[in-house]
């Protein structure tokens, strides 16, 4: 049974990063641990023992990492600006690896656009979302029919999807971070258009 302090995730875990899992645990390939939740990028300043909310989180994270591998091999996740990347890259940076699969779904990016972004040698795929989940984004993006997934459990969905993703070798336009924010269109309101 693989262990989460075996993992790239321990250092998240010790820091309480990973938030609201739907699952964190192993997954049903040997040696794999698996999390899907929200990912805490920045946290308010700590007034004595007071535990406040993070300022910025990524959501609908899906990611895995193998035991004794000190990065992560897959990762996705939703954020509500392009910009926020920056932020995802600072955090992550020491657990991640060029040769890893790295899917960030934004909400200010046009979304006819899907972009290829380097940041010290880390390669990260930039796609649209809008109404849609990451999960199913990523369903359509390695084309896996739903109904394939059914039967299994969230630790062997977890799988299938991180599968499909380190076989995923589509290309995009390349463009630098700093192109990113010139193009990136405004932050909305992620609470305009609810129920109230």
């Amino acid at each position: 049974m693989t262990s989460i302090t075996e993992t790239a995730f321990s250092t998240l875990e010790e820091q309480k990063r990973l938030l609201s899992p739907v699952h964190k645990g192993p997954t049903d390939k040997a040696g794999r641990f698996g999390f899907r939740g929200m990912l805490a990028l920045k946290f308010p300043q700590k007034v004595a023992d007071e535990a406040r909310p993070p300022e910025l989180c990524a959501d609908q994270v899906i990611a895995i990492a193998e035991a004794g591998k000190p990065t992560f091999d897959f990762i996705a996740l939703w954020l509500l600006s392009f910009e926020h990347l920056g932020t995802v890259h600072e955090v992550l940076k020491e657990k991640l690896s060029p040769t890893g699969k790295y899917f960030i779904f934004a909400n200010n990016i046009d979304l006819l656009s899907k972009f290829e972004v380097e940041i010290d040698s880390v390669h990260y795929y930039v796609l649209p979302i809008d109404e849609s989940t990451v999960y199913n984004e990523l369903l359509e993006l390695f084309y896996i029919e739903k109904n394939d997934l059914k039967k299994l459990s969230t630790a062997g969905k977890i799988d299938a999807v991180a599968n499909a993703g380190l076989a995923f070798d589509g290309k995009f336009e390349k463009i630098t971070f700093e192109k990113g924010l010139e193009v990136m269109g405004p932050v909305r309101n992620r609470n305009e258009n609810r129920p109230v």
